[in-house]
């Protein structure tokens, strides 16, 4: 499978977005669905993942409130969407699967990103 992340733009504070991960090449199907966002020199942060099979959502607790992960059947799809935003949330988002989601270091695909940058 490969990954397509798209969405991200420069939006105001306050504001919100959504961005998308599409799949190609197959289904997510056994799949665990994740985002990830990373800024330069900084470490890349857990934001959320669903279980598409399960729907079953996990969250990074400290991004939990503003950020909703969700499943699209129909457009085979995972969606992330940022309410609130705020300047920090600026980063590249990423979006990943695996088959396990036990460690981060053995993530299986990863997408290539999109940019969000949030002014003030």
């Amino acid at each position: 499978v490969q990954l397509q992340a798209s969405g991200g733009g420069l939006v105001q504070a306050g504001e919100s977005l959504t961005l998308s991960c599409a799949a190609s090449g197959r289904t997510f199907v056994g799949y665990t669905v994740g985002w990830f966002r990373q800024t330069p020199g900084n470490e890349r942060d857990f934001v959320a993942a669903v279980h598409w099979a399960a729907g079953r959502t996990y969250y990074n607790d400290s991004m939990q409130g503003r950020f909703t992960i969700s499943r699209d059947s129909d457009k085979n799809t995972v969606n992330l969407r940022i309410s609130g935003l705020k300047p920090e949330d600026t980063a590249r988002y990423v979006c990943a699967a695996d088959r396990r989601w036990t460690d981060v270091s053995k993530i299986e695909v990863w997408g290539t990103g999109t940019l969000v940058t949030v002014s003030s």
